[in-house]
């Protein structure tokens, strides 16, 4: 894509429980928020559909489809994939996959643009977080731990002096992360379709893009839920 040219993407996440769809035509935004995770699924074609025809764009003139590949809920990322490679091959225009933990430090530094280095954390259900680390030096990002799942209490030290952490984990999880992160900044953040937008132009100019067939998942973690001896053993309900 020329670097004159107009941007002109949809962008749209619902790896956690709020569903993020917006438009971008030139300078101009339209967003939606709604119910994510299982109820993305019945919202996220409308709604795209809706803020493209406010933009005055239809699919085909799209420079590509952005979408949150993941890590998440897997109800989730499965209709984010679904829905961008239906999109995409039927418009034929390229899917840019963008990893949701760096749409976390990208929301988060929007908001602190000063801070450079993020351990961004996420809520990934049953006493586990998603964890990964990220830089970001004169607009560009660079991903310095690779997304991971763990328990709370294992959760990494940033490998960053002046690090900061960004994301969701904090509520359910903030007491028993190590106590090495107690000193560190607490940004709440979320993989908003605003911040795969601003992450975008410069995935694509590095060919990140994809084909439609290509737009996949990542998932960290093949279980999907705990056994009814796992949930009581963590004093859950049968």
């Amino acid at each position: 894509m020329p670097a004159s040219a107009p941007v002109k993407l949809l962008a749209f996440d619902c790896s956690t429980e709020t569903l993020s769809v917006a438009v971008q035509h030139g300078s101009a935004q339209w967003r939606f928020t709604g119910a994510g995770s299982a109820q993305a699924s019945h919202q996220l074609i409308g709604a795209a559909m809706s803020l493209l025809g406010r933009a005055g764009l239809a699919l085909d003139e799209l420079d590509a489809i952005v979408f949150g590949r993941g890590p998440g809920a897997f109800t989730g990322l499965r209709a984010a994939c679904a829905a961008a490679q239906g999109l995409a091959f039927g418009a034929g225009v390229p899917a840019l996959p963008v990893d949701t933990l760096l749409a976390v430090a990208a929301d988060a530094h929007l908001r602190h643009p000063g801070t450079r280095h993020w351990l961004a954390l996420l809520d990934a259900r049953m006493n586990e977080v998603y964890a990964a680390e990220y830089a970001c030096t004169s607009g560009v990002w660079r991903c310095t731990r690779q997304p991971l799942v763990c328990a709370p209490e294992n959760v990494p030290l940033p490998d960053a002096p002046g690090a900061a952490l960004a994301g969701n984990a904090f509520d359910a999880y903030g007491l028993r992360l190590p106590a090495a992160l107690a000193p560190l900044q607490r940004v709440p953040a979320q993989p908003s379709a605003q911040a795969l937008l601003r992450l975008a132009p410069a995935l694509l100019a590095a060919g990140a893009a994809v084909q439609a067939e290509h737009a996949l998942p990542l998932y960290i973690r093949n279980r999907v839920a705990l056994t009814t001896a796992e949930r009581l053993a963590r004093g859950g309900k049968a």
